[in-house]
């Protein structure tokens, strides 16, 4: 396998670092920290070049807070200094991981995205009559620092730039508490290893997939499935028989052991494909899509609130306007047709002033 030497000059270069503020900045344009070092960006960035040079760069505190929609998770936001080094990184190492990745991973990935891999399970669904469904249990706070290191070293040789890998890994807020004993532990050793990285991160995103990427191939390539789709932590695969997806679980259950990852023993079931398979916030069918009422519920609740917070005068037309079309470019890859009818009258009826536009997007009306 080849590894690659002699990237951190490109790395540290001025255009790279241009290019990883550029794209850092995209969402947070009008955040405080954003506007401040963008309007010093010149000086910043060759600031952060010295650091990097001369080895002195130490990641920043992050900023932790929970989120519950889907689900509780802990959230950490990194400073925008090391959100740009993050970029700069991922701008150079990316590329030689993605050669190696196989084409049904659509996590964090050019052209691919939740839809394309909702399209790509329709097309096995539609040829093969069982699936079964795996969730990897607290993915990322599981993921264990050592074997996730070795893993990078597979194919990256340059010592700097593993020297400004390992000061990200190792700088790692503490994740949520997740005790797991695998095979040859005693009673300390889940104390005893690092583990867990940054929800929020990029080189997070990107991390879980190289993680995981040796899982991948062992599916395709030694258990020989036909159909395989991973989403980060979430994967299925196809069979003509519920006998070949238990054989294959088995097999699953032991190679995950071996880089200290478990299923989660709810979520990882076996469905008929025709009875509708919940897969990335919808219930997907062989020839039909439809938005899962869990998520329908949550975004209910999530609307009521917004529609509080603007009759107390905290949240702004195109505020509401943005969250609303967000929605509606999600759920409009459903059936969703009534749907959208509830909601527009809804809100209707809650006296928020509502234009559609022809192509489809919504406009909210000053008040």
């Amino acid at each position: 396998m080849k590894r690659y030497k002699h990237l951190f000059e490109e790395l540290i270069s001025f255009d790279n670092l241009l290019l990883a503020a550029e794209k850092a900045q995209n969402g947070k344009r009008s955040k405080p920290n954003v506007v401040q070092f963008m309007f010093n960006m010149e000086k910043e960035l060759f600031r952060i070049q010295e650091e990097l040079r001369t080895q002195r760069y130490r990641p920043g505190a992050y900023n932790a807070f929970f989120i519950l929609d889907p689900k509780k998770r802990l959230v950490s936001a990194a400073p925008f200094k090391d959100r740009v080094i993050h970029h700069a990184l991922c701008n150079i190492i990316e590329p030689i991981f993605e050669r190696s990745f196989i084409h049904d991973t659509y996590a964090n990935r050019k052209g691919k995205g939740t839809h394309q891999a909702i399209i790509r399970y329709q097309e096995y669904a539609s040829r093969y009559p069982y699936v079964l469904k795996c969730d990897i249990r607290k993915f990322f706070p599981s993921i264990d620092h050592e074997l996730l290191k070795a893993e990078l070293r597979r194919k990256i040789a340059c010592k700097k730039t593993l020297w400004l890998i390992d000061a990200i890994i190792d700088a790692s807020n503490p994740q949520e508490e997740h005790i797991a004993y695998f095979a040859g532990d005693d009673l300390f050793t889940p104390y005893q290893r690092r583990r867990g990285l940054p929800i929020g991160n990029l080189t997070s995103q990107f991390w879980g997939n190289v993680f995981m990427s040796r899982f991948d191939h062992f599916v395709k390539e030694q258990l020989k499935a036909p159909g395989y789709i991973r989403y980060v932590d979430d994967f299925v695969l196809f069979a003509e028989s519920k006998a070949q997806l238990k054989e294959w679980k088995v097999a699953i259950d032991g190679y995950l052991d071996k880089f200290r990852l478990m299923l989660h023993p709810r979520k990882t079931q076996i469905y008929t494909t025709q009875s509708g398979v919940p897969f990335l916030g919808f219930r997907v069918f062989p020839y039909h899509r439809t938005v899962k009422k869990e998520s329908v519920r949550r975004y209910t609740r999530n609307l009521r609130r917004k529609l509080r917070l603007r009759s107390q005068g905290l949240l702004s037309a195109q505020e509401l306007e943005n969250g609303l079309n967000s929605w509606l470019g999600h759920v409009r890859f459903g059936c969703s047709r009534r749907l959208e009818y509830r909601i527009y009258w809804y809100l209707c009826d809650k006296g928020v002033g509502l234009y559609t536009h022809p192509r489809g997007s919504w406009r909210v009306l000053e008040q």
